[in-house]
């Protein structure tokens, strides 16, 4: 329709802006729709059960049982992905978000929780698919920049997801459930009009077979590489703290300071701020200086330090340090994350990023079955702070792992 004396540079360039508007949107959109239920969840399950500490169990297998999906459908997805090309994969997904936060919303009964948590759990195993788009149209050298614009369109999802939340559960706990699922048709919407496929047809696996879909065997595959085994693994021991966080936050803020949905909502919009300070601001200044190694183990001192101060807010309950502590996490969190993943998809080649994201994002998952889990008992059981107690001693132990594994990729 628009024509143009150099029509071929021309397409490229709105292909480009196109694919990238659609994958930062895509991304936006999962951090609001995961963040946007995490205040309510506590007021959702309260209806079902009787007791405070049964209430903080529920709440955590919420977490974990989207993440159980996540683990059994990111490989498969990101293979499929490699085979069949990002488009469909991701459309389909984000259709299948909508209807999980429809169902979660709807409620009625504990089972239908779960069952909204699972739709949702499976549509989010795309975040692998979405990681292979990102490695697709970014230069190489270039990915790491470009997984902190991930990290900072994450970053601002979640920012104004849970303060969104809390304003929104003024019309009803549910209510924020049922906007995440307009807001994501209306991307399903904008990505079938606009969004061109970014992997081309000769990049393309030939051939699925049913061990690349299989959870185990993908995760024991993506394990077996040698230059990517001790860096999952040092991940795998800061994922675990960070979903028992991610699980407990909320519980612990009803039962420690007696928060409202709003308050919590504003928490939890922290971390989301550092994502966004720390892309706009930090990253780039932190990229000319040290490697992605020496920036991810800065991530994961910044966190144990947040750790310090959230154990401390729940032993002394003192909500400052609370406020301070997860300043700092944030921070941590907001530069670990694009620098891991940089160092990950640098070490495969272009088609095998929907498998190696797709382990990626299973071992993230399975970290995330277990973190809530571990977290929830242990909350329960020792106290509120035994969770960022468990966080301080697991990412100091992680540290010595990265450092080796980037020794192994660089021999």
């Amino acid at each position: 329709m628009f024509k143009s004396s150099h029509p071929k540079q021309n397409t490229e360039q709105t292909m480009n802006n196109n694919t990238l508007l659609f994958g930062l949107m895509s991304v936006f959109l999962c951090g609001i729709g995961f963040s946007i239920i995490t205040p309510v969840v506590p007021f959702l399950v309260q209806p079902y059960v009787s007791n405070p500490g049964d209430q903080a169990i529920v709440v955590t297998l919420l977490t974990s049982v989207y993440a159980v999906c996540v683990f059994f459908a990111a490989p498969g997805l990101g293979a499929l992905s490699d085979r069949f090309g990002r488009r469909p994969l991701l459309l389909i997904c984000l259709a299948g978000s909508a209807i999980g936060y429809i169902v979660f919303g709807a409620g009625g009964a504990l089972w239908v929780l779960f069952a909204g948590r699972i739709i949702e759990g499976i549509a989010g195993g795309s975040i692998s698919t979405l990681f292979a788009y990102f490695a697709d149209i970014t230069p190489k050298e270039q990915r790491t920049k470009y997984f902190g614009w991930v990290s900072a369109a994450a970053g601002a999802g979640s920012a104004i997801g849970p303060a969104l939340s809390g304003l929104l559960a003024k019309f009803g706990h549910s209510f924020p459930l049922y906007f995440a699922a307009v807001i994501t048709v209306l991307n399903v919407v904008y990505g079938y009009f606009f969004m061109p496929e970014s992997l081309d047809n000769h990049n393309r696996l030939s051939k699925i077979t049913m061990v690349r879909l299989n959870p185990f065997s993908q995760l024991m595959n993506v394990l077996s590489a040698r230059n990517v085994k001790r860096l999952l693994v040092a991940a795998f021991l800061l994922w675990i703290p960070n979903g028992s966080l991610q699980g407990v936050f909320s519980q612990l803020t009803i039962d420690t300071f007696h928060w409202t949905p709003a308050l919590i909502g504003l928490m939890f919009s922290i971390m989301g701020v550092q994502d966004i300070l720390s892309q706009g601001f930090i990253m780039p200044k932190l990229l000319k200086k040290l490697s992605d190694k020496q920036i991810a183990v800065t991530g994961m001192a910044a966190e144990i330090i947040g750790y310090c101060l959230i154990a401390a807010s729940a032993l002394c309950t003192w909500y400052p340090l609370l406020i301070a502590g997860i300043f700092i996490f944030g921070f941590g969190d907001s530069i670990f994350g694009p620098s891991f993943n940089g160092m990950v998809s640098k070490s495969v080649e272009s088609s095998e990023q929907g498998r190696i994201q797709g382990g990626s994002q299973s071992i993230q998952a399975l970290a995330r079955i277990i973190g809530p889990v571990v977290g929830g008992q242990i909350y329960v059981a020792m106290g509120h702070a035994a969770p960022a107690i468990m966080g301080i001693i697991l990412i100091a132990a992680a540290i010595p792992v990265m450092y080796k594994s980037t020794q192994v990729t660089s021999d």
